[in-house]
This record gives C-alpha cells, structure tokens and sequence, in this order.
C-alpha cells in the first residue's frame, strides 16, 4: 500500500478522518486494520481528487471508497471474536489455562473512544457513536456477511437513506431492504446488545475506585466492586472466568504478576477502561493490557483485557510505552 503523508493530504479530506476509521472499525472489528483501511482510503482519494468534480458529496464519495477498502480486505477472510464467544463454558482460574492462544487476527479488539468519536458531535450523537463501537456490538457485528454489515451500519448507524445506500453499494433499494431485515434478525439473534451503561458521574467514581484498588493490587477490595456473576476475558488467549470468586483466585495465583502496576484510567469501546503497564524485570514498566469494563447497577459485570504481548497494542491506540 503506498503511504501518503498527512500534511500532502487535501484537508477536506482529513475533515472526515475520524468517522471514517469509526466506520472501518465497525466494519472490521480491528482498530488495527481500521487505521489501514482509512490510509487505502485517502490514498484513492488523494489521487482521484482532481477527477472528482463534485459529482456526488464528498463524504458519501469517501464511503464508497472505504466501503470498497473493507469488503476486499474481509473476503476470504474468517470473522474475528471474542472468547466468550467461541466456547460455552468458563475455564479454572489456573496457569493451564494459558495453554490455548490464538493470534492477534482471530480476535475482535479494541479502540479508544478518542480515535472515532467526534469531539465537536452534540451529546446525543456521541452517545450513538458510543453504542455502536461498544465490544458486544461489534462482535456481532461479525457474524454478518460483509455487504449486510454495511447495510446495516450505513442505515442504522449513519442513518443514510436507503435510496443512499442502494447508490453506494450499486444495488437496488428492494435489495438493501432485504439485506438490513435479514442482518435485523442475526443481531438480535446473536445478541448485539452490550450489557453496560452510560459512563456517568456514578460510573467515573467507580472507575476511580477500580483504579485505587488495582495499583494497591487490594483484591478482596477489587473483587468487591464486580457483580457475583462477573465474567472476565483475555485475548489473545482463549480462556475465560465467570464469577468474582475465580477471578479472585486467577488475581492471586496466575495473575499475580500484575502485582505493583501503574494504571490510567481512560474511555475504549464506549465504555470506562483502563491501561495497565506491568513491572518489568529489572525495573521499571512494560505495556501490558488494555481492561474494557462493562458496568450494570453499579458494579462491573465484565471484563475484557487485551493483552499487549506482542508489543504493538500501546503503540497502535497511541498509549504511551511507560505511564506519566
């Protein structure tokens, strides 16, 4: 892929960089391949730029190109997940459980709030924003045919017309109606609701006191603010914890390096978060996870930690290799 330099960029295009790596991101499931998928994008643009004329707006040209940039990079391609997702049953709070792992590209993963919600949107607008990067919804969001998945976030999300759609995708209007009923039922079929609240003046507090609790690794403290059904995941690793009594134990015995990290408290997936680096030996800190946390009632109802193993997870989201 040729790289084009931000600043040789024409800034109309830059103006709509933001929504459409959101875009992209739902569409992919990755902030990874998001980020890939908007460069391809600007690329196009940027060379056909002077052919554009003004045929059609610039904003719906830009969708059809990166629309065009995502179906060709999911063909052939099989539909990332989530732990939870792919086995029925929790696993014991044990070292074993480290034994299955799966790479990077198998997984949904995460992004910050930062990167696809608009700053300047009115409150409302950021919350459909909000919603619709939240990780259960775009993990099912996953199990749609490529060409449904954009129906449905062109329609439902951006809230296009359906003649708009029908224009971008070169089909008819009967057709796109007939692919949003038929991605309607898989959702609520596979269930695209997250199970989470608005981050509001309760939620931050206990953000705050989630944070507190980790760095003085207090488990008993920790555990206290999870739901008794709490359940935790750790991609890239295929096992999985329900109940805060296993992850109690996971915190104490395989977890227990964790112990001494410095945490900062943050906003990914629509949702309260918090990225932790771990004591590296010899000193110092080393990136470790990124925690997502679903909150309902006022306790954590889950947890899904992507871990920075492979080093470039930090680097990717724009998170600083040490804490301040």
């Amino acid at each position: 892929m040729t790289t084009v330099l931000t600043d040789e960029l024409d800034p109309r295009l830059l103006e709509h960089r933001r929504e459409l790596t959101g875009y992209c991101y739902r569409m992919l499931g990755s902030a990874f391949d998001a980020d890939d998928a908007v460069q391809e994008t600007m690329v196009r643009a940027w060379r056909g730029l002077g052919d554009f004329e003004g045929r059609s707006a610039l904003r719906s040209w830009l969708y059809r190109i990166a629309t065009n940039v995502c179906l060709d990079q999911l063909s052939g391609r099989q539909r990332r997940a989530l732990p939870m997702d792919l086995s029925g049953s929790p696993w014991q709070p044990v070292p074993a459980s480290l034994a299955g792992r799966r790479p990077g590209t198998a997984w949904v993963e995460p992004v910050l709030d930062r990167q696809v919600v608009a700053e300047d949107a009115d409150p409302a607008e950021q919350a459909v924003q909000r919603e619709s990067i939240r990780l259960a919804f775009v993990s099912a969001l996953q199990h749609l045919p490529p060409r449904q998945r954009a129906v449905l976030l062109l329609r439902e999300v951006l809230r296009w017309r359906a003649e708009e759609v029908a224009q971008l995708l070169d089909t008819t209007v009967a057709s796109v109606n007939s692919a949003l009923q038929r991605a309607r039922a898989t959702m609520a079929a596979v269930g695209g609701e997250a199970d989470t609240e608005p981050l509001d003046d309760v939620h931050r507090a206990l953000l705050e006191r989630y944070v507190d609790a980790f760095e003085r690794y207090d488990v008993e403290g920790l555990v206290a603010l999870l739901h008794e059904d709490a359940t935790q995941h750790m991609p890239p690793f295929e096992m999985w914890l329900r109940g805060r009594a296993d992850i109690g134990t996971w915190m104490l015995g395989p977890g227990a390096e964790c112990r001494g990290s410095r945490v900062l408290a943050t906003t990914a997936n629509g949702a309260p978060a918090l990225a932790q680096w771990r004591p590296r030996a010899g000193g110092g800190f080393e990136p470790w996870a990124l925690h997502v946390l679903e909150v309902r009632d006022g306790r954590v109802a889950h947890i899904s930690s992507f871990l920075d193993l492979d080093k470039d997870l930090f680097r990717r989201l724009g998170l600083p290799a040490e804490p301040a």
